[in-house]
């Protein structure tokens, strides 16, 4: 056998590491290193290998020796940062890049790799200018212009976006990433059916790339073309591609079947923070049952905040598991014993299905995100409540079962550190002489049958303005020419940018009765617009994120204002807007009214979830004891 010098492993290394053959390259570049021990590049190459594995924290020893043996090795520090973002340690990996620039001013690919990192710290500008020099050092790396176009979309420059990205995709077409990201943007300037294409080139491009498979799946809650049905085959195609061949890593659960015993509930989740999904779930984790219940969190925040604080001492025990593989997370999960796992994303970013389909847990469940499916036959339940999905209705939409919750999907916590607590103020259009509608929603469920339906209101109502929250430049633009040719002026349309949430709530005190959209209604903005007075008329759609309005509206008792036409929509409108004395009455009655209703009884929240994981619990106890899938 022909004996190989330590150049030939090294380079032989190399090699395997290129062509995928990861455990072979580790154990060559370890058996340089056994030889040569002070061989920086042999434990940056190291380095490399184990992060591409996904054993960062190894990754990270591996980069930090060669730089101690090499201090002035620009690549390995580059490097450094590239496994110390990925594990969560933006701080550190800011540093780490900043010290490879330091060493080599000329370094393109770091100063890229430190504009995504400033993002991830929030630190937009500087994200910006880390970009532009990247470029200026090198215009033809496309990772600068697609980590440009992300900062520009964070700032709300949403069409400067649009461009960084598509120069992203000349310079490299082939470039995965660049597709989605563009198909964010494109989403966030309400062009849905273009999103959707963008997400299937980079599906095209990257086919075992499940976020960009969820990515169209969320997306199709926005368009009007897809139906519960339509959403259901798409999430089948989802399950076909990413979690089926993952089912041969499902284990036996040995978990102790005591019908009655403490249950331990671990929940996954990117969104343990500031967020419409932290927000909806804090207050379950304040009033849960201890004795009950113990609550263990996996936590994925890349961006943690004072509620993620919150969530941490809420919690019985928290799980960082940013940077980690599915792999070591389901081993973590089983380590724990979990008993039932909650995912808290189905398809919005930064979900963790793939690790729900290696189903580390005996029982799992979604909720939390948005009101929906996953697709995932190992996903066993889902929490809903009555108005979403009737009993006896609706079951055909989904592969989970159902469960729901007695009263309501949400749960509001006004959080006074933050929401306005003085009283809600006079209806404005007593002082204004005309009625101000609003919708402050996202503006990517604003589509033409919408702006169709706003415009007759409009028209029946022709000194009426209607505030909107928009990004801007185009999507404002494209808006205002399809409302003038449905014979609505511009002047008649205010729009805001987004805002701090103070301000942002603020904004309802200029209008006088909010209009819900379709097919994805408001669900938290809804909330919010209750809280600040302003009632919002909803039209029931045809999957279950159109019928949030109808929850959220029979939790309050004010079913009257719920259509289930568009004709009937513009006659509640139009009815509402010709009885002021009855608009302000419930505009001062509407906080009071919520606080008194099941929207914001968190208990009563907490309990009705408990009873839920209860009822899984027993029923898993009942079940005969299978084998793991082969």
């Amino acid at each position: 056998m022909v004996q190989l010098t330590l150049q030939q492993t090294f380079d032989l290394a190399a090699q395997r590491h290129h062509a995928g053959q990861l455990p072979e390259a580790e154990e060559l570049y370890r058996s340089v290193l056994a030889a040569q021990p002070e061989h920086a590049e042999t434990h940056n190459n190291l380095g490399n290998v184990l992060r591409t594995m996904g054993r960062l924290d190894d990754a990270i020893a591996s980069y930090r020796r060669a730089i101690a043996l090499k201090p002035g090795y620009a690549k390995a520090y580059g490097n450094l940062g590239i496994a110390l973002k990925r594990r969560g340690h933006l701080d550190d990996a800011i540093a780490a890049y900043r010290q490879a620039i330091a060493l080599k001013p000329d370094h393109a690919e770091a100063y890229t790799n430190l504009a995504s990192a400033l993002r991830d710290k929030e630190q937009i500008d500087e994200s910006i200018a880390a970009c532009r020099q990247a470029i200026a050092l090198n215009p033809g790396i496309a990772e600068a212009h697609s980590n440009l176009g992300s900062a520009l979309k964070d700032k709300g420059q949403i069409d400067q976006a649009v461009a960084a990205y598509r120069q992203a995709i000349a310079l490299k077409p082939n470039f995965a990433d660049a597709h989605t990201n563009h198909g964010h943007a494109l989403k966030d300037l309400g062009l849905i059916e273009e999103a959707i294409a963008a997400y299937r080139q980079s599906i095209a491009l990257r086919p075992n790339h499940p976020e960009a498979a969820s990515d169209v799946v969320f997306a199709q809650h926005y368009h009007p073309r897809y139906d519960a049905h339509a959403i259901l085959e798409e999430l089948r195609r989802w399950h076909q591609q990413h979690a089926h061949p993952l089912r041969k890593f499902i284990p036996v659960h040995s978990n102790d079947r005591d019908p009655n015993r403490r249950l331990r509930i671990g929940f996954v989740s990117p969104d343990f923070r500031f967020h419409v999904i932290g927000r909806n779930l804090l207050p379950l984790f304040q009033y849960h049952d201890r004795r009950q219940f113990e609550f263990i969190c996996y936590a994925q925040v890349r961006r943690p905040d004072a509620m993620t604080q919150q969530f941490q001492q809420n919690a019985d025990a928290w799980r960082g598991i940013v940077g980690l593989t599915d792999e070591q997370i389901a081993a973590q999960i089983q380590s724990d014993r979990i008993d039932i796992l909650v995912d808290l994303a189905l398809h919005m970013s930064g979900a963790l299905l793939c690790l729900f389909a290696r189903k580390p847990a005996p029982i799992q469940v979604t909720f939390g995100a948005y009101p929906g499916g996953t697709g995932l036959s190992t996903m066993d339940y889902r929490l809903t409540d009555p108005h979403l999905d009737p009993p006896g209705h609706h079951d055909d939409w989904y592969i989970e079962k159902s469960i729901r919750l007695p009263h309501s999907f949400w749960c509001y916590d006004p959080l006074p550190m933050e929401a306005p607590t003085e009283p809600v103020n006079p209806l404005p259009a007593l002082q204004n002489g005309f009625i101000t509608f609003g919708c402050l929603n996202n503006f990517c469920k604003l589509n033409d049958a919408v702006l169709e339906l706003w415009a007759a209101i409009l028209r029946r109502l022709p000194k009426s303005r209607l505030i909107l929250l928009g990004p801007l430049g185009s999507a404002r633009q494209r808006t205002e020419e399809k409302l003038q040719r449905e014979q609505i002026s511009p002047e008649r349309i205010e729009w805001v940018s987004r805002l701090p949430r103070s301000q942002y709530l603020q904004t309802y005190r200029r209008i006088d009765l909010g209009l819900d959209t379709f097919p994805y209604n408001g669900h938290t903005t809804s909330l919010d617009s209750f809280w600040m007075g302003v009632p919002v008329v909803t039209l029931v759609g045809q999957t279950v994120v159109g019928r949030a309005g109808l929850s959220q509206l029979s939790n309050l008792g004010l079913t009257e204002l719920i259509a289930e036409t568009p004709r009937q929509y513009v006659e509640i409108v139009a009815a509402l807007s010709s009885d002021l004395i009855r608009l302000s009455n419930l505009r001062q009655t509407l906080r009071r009214r919520m606080l008194d209703s099941p929207l914001c009884d968190r208990e009563q929240f907490a309990r009705g979830i408990e009873a839920a994981f209860r009822q899984m619990w027993r029923a898993w106890c009942d079940s005969p004891i299978v084998a793991s899938p082969s």
